[in-house]
């Protein structure tokens, strides 16, 4: 289109907008088609016969004939099931993949922690006891030892809050404290309780502090406050921790606390009732005497433990006593020495003090060890932030043991004990032995009678006990997507893991027992606002994701390796999950589909893979072949993947075809990338092209892979065969790679030259961001658009292009892209006739008009002002 044209003649006959409208057509044996089977053919003669008229008509209509099944080629295979008018997400399901892969690719591949006895480490000559098993039962009535509650004063690390818990213990007598199993919450509950007592009526006996029997819960421990052991107990400091998550075990309620309240006042004595968050424990922490119990700060644990581990190391005594190791998940005790502070403002003075983090220096020992150790912690700075360490750790804070074990590790190497990779191992392990804690036997309880009586075990409470561990499993899996999906995924699950526990009982279903912050608590988890996709457009959501990019491989490996029984459920769920018609859900379940079976192939490929892979459904089996695409990202599984893919592409059923091709699709499924090519051409050539849709769509996929390059020269090979099925293959290809969006066929983030294109047309953000390759997409696509059977759909495709320019509003958008490929596609007369013709037709669209400065725009880009001078002198003799 000249600019002339344009601008003086606006409302030029133009080719309607009907369906029947042709462009005009190029001469037989134009550039790149000569072996075009059904290439344009050249106008016919006007006189030609009757005969030579209906022979020309009948090829017209099987023209017409080949050009709508065609047509049909180019459809989304992936809507199969949804109906031609409603398209799947595809760039959604990219995303989703995308994130479930980044959330499970820590490092591990089938790296785990090496341990005879998950309750002692041993690493060097380190040993420190994280034994999950021990529990509050394990705790019987006694005094806390003298030694310990010195201890606990001198080197327990206060957490937020700590002053207003303390004057709430004093003011009220009783107290409920609330956490996280692991968090510090017993040490805090014993330091507060020792803070109180220490100058009250039993400031100098040794049993000022007891610890409550467990099963005896809160009457009973004020029957025993009134008790006193005979009038000798007063000013005492008790520790109960309540067995609540037990079937058949009721949560005190209001009166038993004003109860003990009551007997504590009468005795001027102290009570701590700690309490997991959850749905029994929230009315009780809801209640007068509840409050929360934060975490400690884990930058302030790792350094004060970790300088008290180098001090007795290097010799040096350090003023405060020892810390002890860790004990258990609550850390029995504190473990560092860092200076009481007084976070909301203040503390009372002539209060015993630790050391001090940065100022407090050791006694004995010259200035040149003091010098040295100086320089060790220096270096120990450097360590404990070098980045291998930290991704190795894989948690985003630490608990108190696992402070402890961290420090040790440090310290340990520093000073040679413990080498390089010993201490990355026992880093991973971090995460391994909270993984061990959340499930190590969590349904013993089922199996224990209720307190007291002695009757047949209560089995009714199955589904509060499984739904933590569900919601852990949950999160694990579907990381990084929305709470509610989580949550509700968990609920599945959960019901899954009651039947599969007691078959013969239909298990309780509560429906208002939900508590967000106990779920986060309870799974280290955090909320963040973040994009969802719904319905093809982006949402502000709220997300959820674990505290610790260690933690859903962790929990995936406990779940797999060591709990056999747990697998029949989680299976049923996760094919309940591969149902979902929210990407964010069945794709990343896919994914941790993928990594359960790298855990155990033979047991993943036959429960999971498999059965997918022959379902009716398109979801089920996209499902399946992200999953293969998963384990064949390990290289201890590429192998027998791409064998499985192999036998699919050749010898399977229609399904199984259908699923291979979705595999090789990705990239990993064969030796190299001329074999992925030729496993997709046998698919989609085969049963007069059944399949070809979606072997297109897979050819399509790997041109956003480094190897561009191979597939486009195996697209113009298959132009140019003599089988129509190929030729049918690359056309399709070449039509689907103008239509298709790079974020629905891209791996990559945004940040890489295709990534920041996300809602370009793959073909236009390839001719933008790889010039070498121009030329050879303009051929492709120049042979689609002068191919019969091709050419209305690739004119279309041609004009989604063009209005792809500029957005709305008139930004630009894909001009650059245009800019590279429009010279190359219209280098003859013929092609910028055509190209004048297309626009024109545009202006004239009824319902999405072309302004004249767009098409002008448009015609420059694709003519070069010196080609344009030519051709108006040519056209003027």
């Amino acid at each position: 289109m000249a600019d002339e044209a344009v601008a003086e003649h606006p409302a030029e006959p133009a080719a309607p907008k009907a369906k029947d409208a042709r462009a005009p057509e190029a001469p037989r044996g134009a550039r790149g088609d000569d072996n075009a089977k059904d290439a344009p053919d050249a106008p016919g003669s006007s006189d030609a016969s009757d005969a030579a008229d209906a022979e020309a008509a009948e090829r017209e209509k099987e023209r017409e004939r080949a050009a709508d099944r065609f047509k049909d080629r180019t459809r989304d295979p992936l809507a199969e099931e949804q109906g031609e008018e409603e398209p799947t997400d595809a760039a959604a399901a990219t995303r989703a993949r995308r994130s479930g892969q980044k959330l499970l690719a820590s490092g591990r591949d089938l790296i785990g922690f090496d341990r005879s006895d998950v309750g002692r480490l041993h690493i060097g000559d380190i040993n420190i006891g994280l034994d999950a098993r021990r529990s509050g039962l394990s705790m019987r009535d006694g005094p806390v030892p003298e030694e310990e509650l010195l201890r606990i004063r001198r080197t327990h690390i206060e957490p937020e809050g700590y002053v207003r818990l303390r004057r709430a213990l004093e003011a009220r007598r009783l107290l409920v404290l609330g956490g996280a199993p692991g968090t510090g919450r017993a040490s805090t509950a014993l330091a507060l309780l020792e803070e109180v007592t220490r100058d009250g009526e039993s400031g100098q006996n040794a049993e000022r502090v007891r610890r409550a029997d467990p099963e005896r819960g809160v009457r009973e421990l004020a029957a025993q406050v009134v008790a006193g052991e005979g009038g000798r107990l007063r000013g005492t400091g008790y520790l109960l921790e309540p067995a609540l998550d037990r079937p058949g075990t009721l949560p005190p309620d209001g009166m038993d606390l004003d109860q003990l309240a009551s007997a504590l006042a009468e005795r001027g004595s102290y009570a701590v009732v700690v309490v997991s968050v959850g749905s029994a424990a929230n009315p009780l922490l809801a209640g007068r005497y509840g409050a929360i119990c934060p975490p400690a700060p884990t930058r302030e644990l790792v350094a004060v433990r970790l300088r008290k581990r180098l001090e007795e190391e290097h010799g040096d005594p350090v003023r405060v006593g020892g810390g002890g190791s860790a004990r258990d998940g609550d850390g029995g005790g504190g473990l560092d020495g860092h200076a009481d502070r007084d976070r909301d403002g203040g503390r009372d003075e002539g209060r015993a003090r630790g050391a001090d983090q940065g100022g407090d220096r050791p006694r004995g020992g010259g200035p040149d060890e003091a010098g040295s150790l100086s320089r060790l912690l220096e270096r120990a700075a450097e360590l404990r932030e070098d980045p291998e360490v930290t991704g190795a750790v894989g948690l985003d804070d630490l608990r108190p043991a696992e402070a402890e074990l961290f420090a040790s590790l440090l310290a340990g190497h520093l000073l040679g004990s413990v080498g390089r990779e010993e201490l990355l191992s026992g880093c991973r392990g971090l995460a391994a032995v909270q993984a061990y804690e959340w499930f190590a036997g969590v349904d013993r309880a089922l199996a224990a009678p209720p307190p007291g009586d002695g009757r047949a075990p209560v089995r009714s409470g199955t589904a509060a006990l499984f739904h933590p561990v569900a919601f852990r499993i949950a999160l694990a899996v579907l990381g990084g997507a929305s709470h509610s999906a989580v949550s509700a995924a968990a609920h599945l699950l959960t019901w899954e893991l009651s039947v599969q526990s007691d078959p013969d009982s239909t298990p309780a279903r509560p429906l208002f027992c939900d508590d967000p912050e106990s779920d986060l608590a309870l799974s280290r988890a955090r909320p963040a606002d973040g994009p969802v996709d719904v319905a093809g457009a982006e949402v502000t959501g709220r997300l959820i994701f674990y505290r610790g990019a260690a933690l859903p491989a962790a929990v995936l490996a406990e779940l797999w390796d060591r709990h056999f029984p747990v697998r029949a459920p989680v299976v049923r769920w996760l094919r309940l999950l591969a149902d979902d018609p929210r990407p964010q859900v069945s794709m990343r379940a896919a994914v941790a589909a993928g990594e359960l079976s790298v855990r155990d192939f033979e047991h993943g490929y036959a429960e999971l893979v498999r059965p997918l892979a022959e379902a009716p459904t398109p979801r089920r089996r996209v499902f399946a072949a992200t999953a293969l695409d998963q384990a064949a990202g390990h290289a201890s599984h590429r192998r027998a993947v791409r064998k499985v893919v192999e036998d699919w592409s050749r010898h399977g059923t229609p399904a199984l075809r259908w699923t291979a091709a979705m595999a090789l699709g990705y990239g990993r499924s064969a030796d190299s990338m001329d074999d992925t090519l030729d496993a997709l051409a046998r698919i989609g050539v085969r049963d007069d092209g059944e399949q070809l849709a979606v072997a297109s769509l897979n050819v399509v996929r790997l041109l956003t892979l480094p190897e561009c390059a191979t597939v486009l020269r195996r697209l113009a090979d298959w132009t140019g065969h003599r089988g129509e099925e190929y030729q049918d293959l690359a056309l399709v290809s070449i039509v689907r790679l103008a239509l298709t969006d790079v974020d629905e066929v891209l791996d990559d983030e945004p940040g890489t030259p295709l990534g920041d294109r996300g809602d370009w047309p793959l073909l236009l953000a390839l001719a933008a961001t790889r010039p070498e390759l121009t030329g050879k997409l303009a051929d492709l696509f120049w042979t689609a658009l002068n191919t019969a059977r091709s050419r209305d759909v690739a004119f279309d495709a041609l004009e989604t292009l063009l209005r792809s320019a500029s957005r709305k509003d008139g930004r630009e958008w894909t001009r650059e892209g245009l800019a590279a490929l429009l010279p190359a596609l219209t280098a003859e007369e013929h092609d910028r006739r055509r190209l004048d013709w297309l626009l024109q037709r545009m202006m004239r669209d009824q319902d999405r008009p072309l302004t004249e400065e767009r098409a002008r725009a448009l015609w420059r880009l694709a003519v070069p002002a010196r080609q344009r001078r030519s051709d108006e002198e040519e056209s003027h003799g």
